[in-house]
């Protein structure tokens, strides 16, 4: 199914596609928080723009909103969130990749694709679809074909029941500088893409989440991989899934759960990744579930780490090829030992 098909299908019957118009509704929430009403019409942005300080909420109402929303790290504590508990509700979206040329001529990159980015720490977001429906198939000139839904830094960003649609890099979980270690939560959410659709160098949770690999017409295989993680090598911990789905639109064995992504801007960069407790389908190559993304980085020498994890995709047929904690490992690979004293999983 194409993108702007399944987007067509998400929010069929739900109010019309909102447009950049900055009609805003603005209140005052339980305790005298200050509430922001954004409904088809208004522009997500707009709503940022007039948030003048820490503690507010964005109120986003069912609609597609065909925009680029940008956060910045001046709005600490900001919570963005769908009026509806449903996420297919709300669905911010749009559709610029890598190699999008801006009207100055210059390309967007990577990170620019991004229809949503934030730096804003303290930042919540919930109930929401952050999409980017750009495709390779209707850009057959455009060599970068990363297309970013979310690209995500700014310590204690938390993410609950929100749905990450995209191909290729679907999720940037990254840090706000190279020296910094900054930490995100992801809960009950939902994510899927292709090649490399989580990848970043931030110190990322992942709780009960699902990681959906999606069908890909080409010849050759792997068709992708789940997790990129760059974490920094100052960093004890990187990306860890826990109690977690990974499923597939594609055949089986069609994925690698992961490979290892050093940047070209730094080459010390020492990836870590465990997943533990999860369910694996047979989507992913159990025999051999990690690559390589460039030969002098192989993925052996990295932290790739599983524990206590079932389904087909997790079945070990070769140890060499699925590195396992020890229960004594496993103990510190913990939620509450990467995320520190900030504790997003326990309710007030």
């Amino acid at each position: 199914m194409r993108r702007r098909t399944l987007l067509t299908a998400l929010t069929a019957g739900l109010a019309a596609t909102a447009t950049a118009t900055p009609a805003l509704a603005a209140g005052t929430g339980t305790g005298g928080r200050r509430v922001l009403h954004v409904r088809p019409g208004d522009s997500v942005q707009a709503a940022v723009d007039a948030v003048t300080g820490p503690g507010w909420t964005i109120v986003v109402h069912p609609g597609t909103y065909r925009e680029v929303v940008t956060v910045p790290a001046g709005a600490a504590g900001l919570t963005l969130r769908g009026a509806s508990r449903d996420p297919r509700a709300a669905v911010l979206v749009h559709d610029n990749a890598n190699g999008t040329k801006k009207p100055d001529g210059t390309t967007h990159g990577t990170a620019g694709s991004a229809t949503f980015s934030s730096a804003a720490p303290g930042l919540t977001v919930r109930d929401l679809t952050l999409a980017n429906d750009w495709l390779r198939a209707d850009h057959p000139d455009i060599t970068g074909t990363q297309a970013v839904a979310a690209y995500v830094t700014g310590d204690r960003s938390r993410f609950d029941n929100v749905r990450f649609l995209a191909h290729q890099d679907t999720l940037f979980a990254d840090t706000t500088a190279l020296d910094a270690f900054d930490r995100q939560y992801y809960h009950r959410c939902h994510i899927e893409g292709d090649v490399d659709f989580v990848f970043g160098r931030a110190r990322a949770v992942f709780d009960a989440c699902r990681f959906h690999t999606l069908r890909r017409d080409v010849a050759f295989t792997p068709k992708g991989m789940v997790f990129a993680p760059a974490t920094a090598r100052a960093n004890p911990y990187g990306f860890l899934a826990v109690r977690c789905r990974v499923t597939s639109g594609a055949e089986d064995a069609a994925y690698k759960l992961a490979r290892p992504w050093v940047p070209s801007y730094e080459t010390t960069a020492w990836p870590s990744l465990v997943v533990r407790d999860s369910w694996i389908g047979p989507g992913i190559d159990a025999a051999a579930p990690y690559t390589n993304m460039r030969e002098a980085y192989p993925w052996q020498t990295m932290r790739f780490r599983e524990y206590g994890n079932a389904g087909p995709g997790a079945v070990i047929s070769a140890p060499e090829d699925r590195p396992q904690l020890t229960p004594a490992e496993a103990a510190v690979h913990t939620r509450r030992t990467y995320l520190g004293d900030w504790r997003p999983y326990e309710r007030p």
